[in-house]
């Protein structure tokens, strides 16, 4: 009678085992079929394809390892953002410092207003919170795609954010033409905001989008697109290094600042206030506003990664970190432009500036005249 106790004890815990053997196989097989579907489902949403079989299974093992990076991470808790996948979620974080970025921090040239914002600006205290996206002087998000021309999208928002202010239309206006123009930056290998605006400045104004529309490479400088201005600025200035002195330009305007990017969380940040480590590479964002929400006070700045990253493009950082220039150097190289007292009315007929006199063909990274 024990024995056949013992017997029936010894076969029901077998069959458990087996049981729970089979089931823990099934769930891994699930597992990875889960994850194959999700890649699937990523690619159709992306648009993405690949050249072979054996590209597509060693992209979807990059995205299974940055899926699995992703749930770990919004599942240690006490964190004050998430991470999601998004269009690089098929990219190892080298891949992606790579291919986005490369901007020119270290060619920003010196503004002959670098002067302290008290000159600048009203004194007193500035509003606690600020976004002019909601006051409607930033334009819908946009994508810079394969091309590092982070620079010419971070001036282009400041200067549109600042026409909308001082005339009440908001302009949408060319990237292109800096990266074609612009010869003291390198196109789609990286430029200056500074260099752009200065740009502007000596070529009396830039074209809209739609009269010289953005190509995501480099090109050949159009004098003729290039002398349509649909805005204008007179100058540009430097912020002196510090949140304060950041906090009362932004009070006042969209801001084009240089942060640090590049890590593992920076590339699938989704939501939330980003507060740890950006990564080393620089990389140009426009600071739109400021404010403070139950995870801290942040800064709002807009990307050119398209709306599938951050916030609907966006993302919310840390504002108020220990350091001297911000959390990712968020401080430390801002500047903006200087509108003219007057409102400026788009040129309709074409009119060259006289420096325009000479037709020049300008392909990277010298403008040859003609």
């Amino acid at each position: 009678m024990a024995f056949s106790l013992r017997s029936e004890f010894i076969i029901s815990l077998v069959l458990i085992l087996n049981t729970l053997a089979w089931h823990a196989m099934s769930v891994c097989t699930l597992c990875e079929f889960n994850i194959a579907e999700q890649h699937k489902q990523w690619m159709v949403q992306y648009g993405q394809t690949y050249k072979d079989r054996e590209e597509k299974e060693k992209r979807r093992a990059i995205f299974e390892k940055n899926l699995r990076f992703i749930e770990d991470f919004n599942a240690s808790g006490n964190r004050t953002f998430k991470l999601g996948i998004n269009q690089f979620s098929d990219l190892t974080n080298d891949e992606f410092v790579r291919r986005h970025t490369r901007y020119l921090a270290s060619k920003q040239p010196k503004s002959p207003r670098n002067a302290s914002l008290r000159q600048q600006y009203p004194t007193g205290d500035v509003p606690e919170s600020i976004d002019w996206v909601e006051k409607g002087a930033v334009n819908p998000i946009k994508d810079q795609g394969n091309c590092k021309s982070c620079w010419a999208f971070s001036a282009v928002a400041a200067v549109e954010g600042i026409m909308q202010i001082k005339s009440g239309k908001l302009p949408s206006l060319s990237k292109q033409q800096l990266i074609d123009c612009d010869t003291e930056s390198n196109g789609c290998e990286g430029g200056s905001v500074d260099y752009a605006f200065k740009y502007i400045v000596q070529n009396e104004g830039i074209a809209s989008e739609e009269t010289y529309m953005y190509k995501e490479m480099d090109g050949t400088c159009d004098s003729t697109k290039a002398a349509q201005r649909a805005a204008q600025i007179k100058d540009f200035a430097d912020v002196q290094p510090g949140e304060d002195e950041l906090l009362k330009a932004v009070a006042q305007q969209p801001v084009a600042v240089w942060i640090a990017k590049g890590g593992m969380n920076f590339q699938s940040y989704s939501s939330g206030v980003f507060n740890e480590d950006c990564g080393e590479q620089p990389h140009a964002v426009v600071v739109v506003g400021y404010g403070t929400s139950e995870d801290g006070k942040f800064w709002k700045i807009r990307n050119s990664w398209g709306e599938t990253w951050g916030e609907n493009g966006y993302m919310r950082i840390q504002r108020g970190d220990d350091s001297s220039t911000g959390l990712c150097g968020l401080a430390s190289r801002a500047s903006y432009p200087i509108a003219n007292q007057k409102i400026f009315t788009p040129i309709v007929k074409l009119r060259a500036a006289p420096f325009l006199l000479t037709s020049y063909s300008c392909v990277r990274p010298r403008c040859l005249a003609i």
